[in-house]
C-alpha cells in the first residue's frame, strides 16, 4: 500500500504514550495499534479529527503517501 501510516512519529513528539493517546482519543489500544503499526485498512475520519486534535497535528502528519513504484520508476528513467 502507498499510504504509511506515521502515528507512532507524533506520538513520540508529543512524548505520548499508545495508553494515553487511546485514554484521550476514546480508542481501544488494540485498534490504535493496529493503526499506528500501519495494519489498519481504513481510518474513519472523525477517528483521524479526534487523534489529530489529541497530538495536535494535522493529517498528513500521521498519513503520508509514498508510491515506490512511481519513484522507481522516475528513478531509473534518469539513468
Amino acid at each position: 500500500m502507498a499510504i504509511r501510516v506515521n502515528l507512532d512519529v507524533m506520538m513520540a513528539k508529543r512524548k505520548m504514550s499508545l495508553i494515553e493517546l487511546s485514554s484521550r482519543v476514546g480508542i481501544t489500544m488494540a485498534n490504535l495499534s493496529i493503526l499506528k503499526t500501519g495494519k489498519a485498512r481504513a481510518v474513519r475520519f472523525d477517528t483521524l479529527d479526534a487523534i489529530c486534535r489529541a497530538l495536535d497535528c494535522q493529517p498528513g502528519d500521521i498519513l503520508e503517501f509514498t508510491d515506490d513504484s512511481f519513484n522507481n520508476e522516475n528513478h531509473n528513467d534518469s539513468l
